[in-house]
């Protein structure tokens, strides 16, 4: 496949999966697979870790409003009922804290064992149950009460806490997926679709500049001989760079804008099917030699 069009194809996959509960990670590596192709070539490890960065960006420009509103309002909110320890910002950054810290350290005992197919079936298949059954319980509130929490500005420090705990599992466990987990805790503390998503999308900024930071200090490193990955050599490769970089920016910004809409009216449900489904046809994969 000529590498502008694998280019492209790899900028859609990231961007389609990258804030949807369904894991990019295992999405690019099963992509690896199909296609048979090696992405462990130190431009295309680079090239990986950027178009991530170029779906990131979408973040922080659909809700641009948003967290200019966050910040003009810091410490004490839109409606003057917060403070500096349980404004959203704070609360945040101290989900973030409580996934950074446990990942980097349990990332380097047993993550980097995990990356295979069978490992990532493994996580779509739970992580599917997991997510169906939460949103079964957990989605729609009893009749005659409401959710504990209706929106992001409402959300309380030890669901922050719970949230960025239960974050690390996709730290961890390749496939699991960082919004699956986030989302599907978020419900569980009693927060309604709606504010368990944007508090994942706030949460994601942070978490994935850290990794994305944390994972090309690691592919430039020469701390252990020669660097895992490159820079462009040539004219062409800044092109396939580029390329893969735009692509995910606007596909991963289009998927956000359509995500919010669609978790508002149906809920999680066709994304859990689709995970166990994706999950089981891996698993079944792998057993044959694919």
């Amino acid at each position: 496949m000529h590498d502008y069009l694998l280019s492209v194809l790899l900028g859609i996959v990231e961007g389609l999966t990258e804030f949807l509960p369904v894991s990019s990670t295992a999405h690019l590596r099963i992509t690896e697979a199909l296609l048979n192709i090696h992405l462990d070539d130190p431009f295309w490890k680079m090239y990986s870790i950027v178009i991530q960065l170029g779906a990131i960006l979408c973040l922080p420009i659909y809700f641009r409003q948003r967290i200019a509103r966050f910040f003009s309002t810091f410490p004490n909110g839109e409606r003057h009922d917060r403070n500096f320890f349980t404004h959203p910002l704070t609360l945040v950054m101290i989900a973030f804290v409580f996934t950074a810290v446990p990942s980097l350290l349990l990332t380097k005992v047993i993550g980097k064992h995990l990356e295979s197919l069978t490992v990532m079936g493994v996580s779509l298949l739970v992580g599917g149950i997991i997510m169906w059954i939460v949103d079964a319980m957990f989605g729609t509130p009893r009749p005659g009460s409401s959710f504990k929490t209706e929106h992001m500005e409402d959300v309380s420090l030890p669901q922050a806490i719970w949230i960025g705990i239960c974050q690390v599992a996709s730290a961890v466990f390749p496939g699991t997926s960082r919004s699956m987990s986030t989302i599907a805790a978020g419900q569980v503390a009693g927060m309604s679709r709606s504010a368990a998503l944007e508090f994942s999308f706030f949460l994601s900024m942070p978490t994935m500049i850290a990794a994305t930071g944390y994972d090309l200090l690691k592919t430039f490193s020469h701390k252990h001989g020669e660097p895992l990955g490159r820079m462009p050599a040539s004219g062409q490769e800044w092109i396939v760079l580029i390329i893969g970089f735009v692509v995910s920016f606007i596909v991963a910004l289009a998927v956000v804008a359509w995500f919010m809409n669609w978790v508002r009216k149906r809920g999680f449900t066709p994304f859990a099917i689709y995970r166990i489904i994706v999950g089981i046809a891996v698993l079944v994969w792998v057993m044959k030699g694919h």
